[in-house]
């Protein structure tokens, strides 16, 4: 039985998951993105549009199986960024030393006004975590676990239609 169908769904649906989770936190449960958390969210926003390749080459299973392999890897290396992100909250090592505040445009005192609206968010420090994993954290192992699991769903001939 062909895994392929398997692997393409996971490679869409984890990084769908894992960007709604992060656009929910931020839009509902008001937590403000800092640079870190907006460059784990980019891998993702590649990963549905490789998975969406993925499923409109269904009737090619080598080239369907390419797209559900670079997603795996769009997902993998948004793990890694929030691993890493993870270990600069936890203190392990240094992440970035600038804020992330970004204007988005208009006169100087419209860009002012939104500097100083925007509230400064630090990758150092997190704002929120459940059983000592802070957001970045879980997309970090969520990520990693999901590339991990399509890669191996996709190893051993499994895209073979």
């Amino acid at each position: 039985m062909s895994k392929l169908p398997l692997a393409r769904a996971l490679a869409l649906l984890v990084p769908v998951a894992l960007l709604g989770g992060a656009y929910a936190s931020q839009y509902v449960g008001g937590l403000h993105p800092c640079e870190m958390c907006w460059w784990q969210r980019y891998p993702h926003m590649a990963a549905i549009a490789l998975a969406l390749v993925a499923f409109a080459a269904k009737g090619n299973p080598r080239t369907s199986a390419l797209f559900t392999t670079l997603a795996a890897v769009a997902i993998g290396i948004s793990g890694g960024i929030g691993l890493f992100h993870a270990g600069v909250e936890y203190g392990w090592w240094e992440g970035l030393t600038a804020c992330s505040t970004s204007p988005t445009g208009g006169s100087a005192a419209d860009i002012l006004n939104q500097i100083m609206a925007t509230p400064i968010t630090r990758c150092d420090v997190a704002p929120w975590s459940l059983l000592g994993i802070s957001l970045a954290g879980y997309n970090g192992l969520l990520s990693v676990g999901g590339a991990l699991a399509i890669l191996v769903l996709l190893g051993r001939k499994g895209w073979r239609a």
